[in-house]
């Protein structure tokens, strides 16, 4: 599943919620042009979490 994280601008923002990602279980794809994060391993609502956990907002979808 891919999400919008609106606010991600730069590599510490990408290698955040990478690192967020991964230690709820799953495996980030991350564009950053795009501001898009694709996820592997994790239901939706854990993802979102993760990447909230981080710091990060998630753009309705």
């Amino acid at each position: 599943m891919t999400f919008t994280v609106p606010d991600m601008s730069c590599g510490h923002c990408k290698s955040a919620i990478e690192a967020a990602l991964s230690k709820a279980g799953g495996r980030a794809s991350i564009d950053l042009a795009a501001k898009t994060v694709t996820v592997e391993g994790l239901d939706r609502e854990a993802a979102l979490a993760a990447i909230r956990a981080a710091g990060y907002e998630v753009a309705a979808s």
